[in-house]
């Protein structure tokens, strides 16, 4: 039988390619573009013993896992997905063997293992070919058909969730797809589960464990044309990734590329987005631009957070702060910190020289009440306190956690270390553990920053600098570590981040050429009291962390949703009156005094009962839990 050109598979139906594969054409050749609008499958083919945990494994790994059909032991057709002649031993372009945990070998059939085969179990996996047709008709370019190749498909270094024997790294294919049209991808691949679904990964390769975007594992590798970016989708190749560690005597797959075409048309139980539910409607949110990163979550929760960013930087003080807010960094940093594992919060306002203790009360407790978020949501937190704050600091939670203000204590680190010296080198030093960074963010709050003369300053520009010490260090280290993110959190112009607004506090703020922060941050909120920044980040946090959109974007569709013990946990983390309200009282008997030095129940100069119970309130409201 002579094969069809390839062109002419493109619309052809699948009994049509089987055939022509089952006569030995298109060996090692990539299905990509094959019958449109038909579904292809990942292929693996496992000892009847180990059957029933692999399905298992798949459950719990759905996203690169999806299970369109699971044969009987010993089954070779596929009729939960093919009606017309199929015989999977015959009917892909190209097969692997694997034996004891490596591929040895490649071939055109399986027919040469019919015997064994008897005692085998058949896993049809939903394959993105699938979704070539919807990306296209969507107006979606893609690469690899232009390029007439396969997609490129790498091992990755997060890990899928466990289930004895099966454990692995995800693979995931890539394509290049123009920046304007990613969140068009998104929203076209978001319903496809049965096909992986939307993307789990937008951006930075390196974010993900790939070192080298130009050399992938699998498949061939795709050049980029001005203005694409890398978008990653998970891949069926995780099954394979899973049986290689597993080292079974025998089994078998799909050659990476080679697809089983089924006769499922992929439109078959396909919905689409409702654009005008804001609760299903995707957005992609970039997160850095070199390299270029984004995040994801719904359309609700962005405009929710539009309306904590507002709340939160409402200047009561008077303080001509409204040109130093950053629209949407609020958006941004809660993103960026729902993906960190491992964070570090800084605080600390020095303004009373002269006092024994010379904090003010500003910061502490918007640096608690992100912290008891992350911490709620398992991320590793840390207080980093220089050698002025760490006593205060630590005489502080160990009072919190003693009066139950704080249930769970929240670890304070000295920084720079004892005995080490404070400078870049050391900060350089400190911010890696082994070859990985230590934190993936940092997150400064109410914390001074050095000015331009490498000085630090109160409003009235008073030099405190020497009751500071240098954490600034480990913010400009940080800008020098890619996978690392920072966070500046201030309500004046001289906290730590605020570098990234310095021209517009030398023009807006008073001393502000003086007094102004020279050191940016990555993302800057600016907050009438940064307390107020800190408790709308972490309401932030809450509400991404609930969005099931980008809860499957954050954990790259492997392993399962929040529990309710989970969501219970993390609402319980939230911003709370009568928990700041203590809190304050404990801040006020341990001398961190309100900026005008007296002992009253005030922050910033302004009333808690009065001023900032409303604002808890209100930001609160925001999300329907007041």
């Amino acid at each position: 039988m002579p094969a069809p050109m390839r062109g002419e598979l493109c619309n052809a139906l699948p009994e049509v390619a089987r055939k022509a594969f089952r006569s030995g054409h298109y060996f090692r050749e990539s299905t990509s573009g094959m019958c449109q609008g038909y579904g292809q499958t990942n292929l693996v083919i496992l000892e009847k013993n180990v059957a029933e945990d692999f399905a298992k494994f798949c459950a719990a790994n759905k996203g690169p896992l999806p299970v369109l059909y699971q044969s009987e032991i010993g089954q070779v057709t596929a009729p939960g997905i093919t009606q017309t002649d199929s015989d999977v031993r015959t009917d892909l372009p190209a097969y692997n063997i694997i034996e004891d945990g490596k591929v040895t070998h490649t071939v055109k059939s399986l027919l040469g293992f019919k015997e064994i085969l008897k005692d085998f179990v058949s896993f049809y996996q939903g394959c993105s070919f699938s979704f070539d047709k919807a990306l296209l008709s969507a107006g979606v370019p893609l690469r690899n058909l232009e390029q007439n190749c396969c997609v490129s498909a790498y091992r990755t270094g997060v890990m899928c969730h466990p289930v004895a024997p099966f454990k692995g790294h995800i693979a995931v294919s890539m394509r290049p797809i123009p920046k304007e049209l990613v969140e068009t991808a998104f929203r076209v691949t978001l319903p496809l589960t049965r096909n992986h679904g939307a993307p789990i990964h937008i951006g930075d390769p390196a974010l993900i464990g790939i070192s080298d975007i130009t050399k992938p594992e699998f498949c061939d590798p795709l050049n980029f044309q001005e203005g694409d970016v890398p978008v990653f989708w998970a891949c069926g190749i995780t099954g394979t990734e899973a049986i290689l560690s597993l080292k079974c005597p025998i089994a078998f797959s799909h050659y990476p590329g080679s697809m089983y075409i089924s006769d499922a048309p992929t439109d078959l139980d396909d919905k689409t987005i409702d654009q005008d539910n804001p609760e299903e409607n995707p957005k992609v949110i970039p997160l850095s631009e070199k390299p270029y990163w984004a995040s994801v979550t719904s359309e609700a929760v962005v405009r929710k957070i539009q309306q904590l960013e507002v709340a939160m930087a409402e200047d009561l003080g008077n303080r001509n702060i409204g040109n130093l807010v950053v629209p949407g960094d609020l958006l941004k940093s809660a993103l960026a910190l729902s993906h960190a594992s491992s964070v570090a919060v800084t605080t600390g306002f020095p303004c009373f020289i002269n006092n024994r203790n010379p904090y003010e009360d500003d910061g502490p407790p918007g640096a608690i009440a992100i912290a008891m978020m992350l911490q709620a949501l398992g991320k590793k937190v840390d207080l980093l306190a220089d050698k002025t704050l760490y006593g205060p600091l630590t005489t502080l939670m160990e009072t919190l956690v003693e009066k139950q203000v704080l249930h769970s204590p929240i670890p304070v680190v000295l920084y720079p270390p004892e005995g080490q010296e404070d400078n870049m080198e050391t900060a350089k030093t400190f911010m890696l553990k082994g070859s990985s960074p230590r934190y993936d963010h940092l997150l400064a709050i109410e914390r001074v920053g050095r000015a331009e003369d490498g000085r630090y300053y109160t409003m009235k520009a008073i030099d405190i600098s020497k009751l500071v010490g240098g954490v600034d260090w480990l913010f400009m280290a940080a800008a020098e570590m890619p996978l690392v993110h920072t966070t500046g959190i201030g309500d004046g112009g001289n906290e730590l981040g605020m570098g990234k607004v310095k021209d517009i506090i030398h023009r807006d703020i008073p001393n502000g050429p003086t007094i102004a922060c020279a050191i940016a941050s990555g993302y800057l909120l600016t907050a009438g009291v940064s307390n107020w920044g800190g408790y709308a980040l972490a309401t932030a946090l809450y509400l991404v962390s609930r969005c099931p959109i980008h809860d499957r974007y954050r954990r790259r569709a492997v392993g399962y949703p929040p529990t309710e013990k989970e969501l219970e946990r993390s609402r319980k983390a939230l911003p709370d009156v009568e928990r700041e309200g203590q809190m304050l009282d404990i801040l006020i008997s341990q001398e961190f005094f309100d900026m005008t030095g007296t002992d009253v129940r005030n922050v910033d100069g302004l009333s808690f009962q009065d001023v900032h119970t409303k604002k808890i309130q209100e930001i609160l409201r925001v999300i329907g839990e007041n």
